[in-house]
């Protein structure tokens, strides 16, 4: 019985997902990036989150229809007490309008999770998520200055982790000038975040080794500046103290 259950779910989250498709145009592949190395050769890895990712969210949403119905029964058995007849009334009325956001919440859960993508290549990461409103962010590697691995007692039980990529970015009123503003990439909820963190720092040093210039064919490069790690702190620091004068 309940192998024709799954295919019917099945059958129906595939009917939403192709409406979706069709008529609000949501991607369903991963988000590509075009090649900027001459001649091509340039590695380009999607991924997705680990399943237990699923599991993970499913575990919220659980919890938290189980603490609203036990508010409802509390409720419902507190009228019974002194109006029987009105409290059990009031018990179905609840479940059934509580029925629906909750069939809703839990399909945006699957989508959420079917419509997150990760791509890597050898210059930048590109991050998308979101159905009503797809959020596509591309990070360089250049621009990255930190990548850290955040695990919680939750996310250890599901066996996943979250990637935290920091960038300098730009912007703020005149009390924050002169100062640096961090922006964050999240990969959440991948099974091999170490690895994953590993591979983003080793392009961070090849990026940075390689410089900003475009390889010719052949392999020559055009322009090509070696920066390394100390030259960029040292540009940082001379940037702060023009910050500081200009104030």
């Amino acid at each position: 019985m309940s192998e024709p259950v799954i295919n019917v779910a099945s059958w129906m989250y595939e009917g939403i997902w192709s409406g979706l498709t069709e008529y609000f145009r949501v991607p369903r592949k991963a988000p590509s990036i075009p090649a900027r190395r001459a001649g091509g050769g340039e590695t380009h890895e999607s991924f997705r989150p680990a399943a237990g990712f699923l599991g993970y969210l499913k575990f919220f949403f659980w919890l938290i229809c189980v603490l609203i119905l036990v508010g409802l029964i509390i409720l419902s058995i507190t009228i019974m007490i002194t109006e029987f007849s009105l409290g059990v009334i009031l018990l179905l009325v609840f479940l059934v309008v509580i029925l629906l956001p909750a069939s809703v919440a839990y399909l945006a859960i699957h989508l959420r999770y079917d419509t997150t993508w990760y791509v890597m290549t050898d210059r930048s990461l590109r991050i998308r998520r979101g159905i009503w409103v797809i959020h596509e962010t591309t990070i360089t590697f250049e621009n990255i200055q930190n990548v850290s691995v955040s695990q919680g007692p939750l996310q250890r039980y599901f066996g996943i982790s979250d990637v935290v990529v920091e960038t300098a970015g730009g912007g703020g009123d005149s009390k924050q000038k002169g100062l640096q503003v961090s922006n964050q990439g999240i990969i959440e909820g991948i099974a091999n975040a170490d690895e994953i963190r590993d591979r983003i720092l080793s392009r961070m040093r090849q990026s940075v080794s390689a410089g900003l210039g475009d390889e010719a064919e052949g392999g020559q490069s055009i322009g090509r500046a070696r920066w390394t790690p100390e030259h960029l702190t040292a540009l940082r620091d001379i940037r702060a103290e023009i910050a500081l004068l200009s104030n």
